[in-house]
């Protein structure tokens, strides 16, 4: 059996209209797709599956949190991520009964009339991957107990917020000979 196969949708029978359906994704969603960059999250999926006479839209909205290595210091951090996404389906049948497809319009996925379900999961994973960035950081300050490995910033020698404001009030004295210059005009 498919574990996955809760993020299954009935599509046929389906009257036209908009559907809505709540998925929640967590380290159990992650566990199914091979070398993911994510092992583990917990993120809301709203999907609104907007269906037509042979065309399905769907547009997969999401808000969470994927647990991942801070690329400043290295601590597992929870990242927040959020985004909007959009698919398209299209029923349609070729020649021999297969569904067809259009090399031309790689963002349209093609299904068999004949098909029951159409499954999200591979979808929400790509949607979700996407939106994680490529510099996994955030404002991590802001929290109780921030995450950060003190260790490693302090190996860093990053600056911390009283070292920047102590250089900002210093004035650079090439600037300062500048300065005199345009009011010697």
């Amino acid at each position: 059996m498919d574990p996955l196969i809760a993020y299954s949708i009935p599509v046929r029978g389906l009257r036209d209209g908009i559907h809505q359906f709540e998925f929640q994704i967590d380290r159990s969603f992650f566990e199914h797709f091979e070398n993911a960059p994510v092992q583990d999250g917990d993120v809301q999926l709203r999907l609104e599956l907007v269906k037509r006479p042979g065309l399905y839209t769907l547009t997969f909205a999401f808000e969470g949190t994927v647990k991942t290595a801070c690329d400043r210091c290295l601590a597992d951090i929870d990242l927040p991520i959020e985004g909007e996404q959009r698919l398209l389906v299209k029923v349609s049948e070729g020649a021999e009964g297969e569904p067809t497809e259009d090399p031309e319009d790689p963002d349209v996925i093609y299904i068999s009339p004949e098909q029951q379900k159409f499954n999200t999961a591979p979808y929400a994973y790509e949607f979700v991957c996407l939106a994680i960035p490529m510099i996994k950081t955030y404002n991590c300050e802001d929290e109780a107990e921030p995450p950060c490995n003190e260790e490693m910033l302090d190996r860093l020698g990053l600056p911390d917020e009283e070292e920047e404001a102590q250089e900002e009030a210093t004035d650079n004295p090439i600037w300062a000979e500048l300065k005199k210059l345009s009011n010697n005009n």
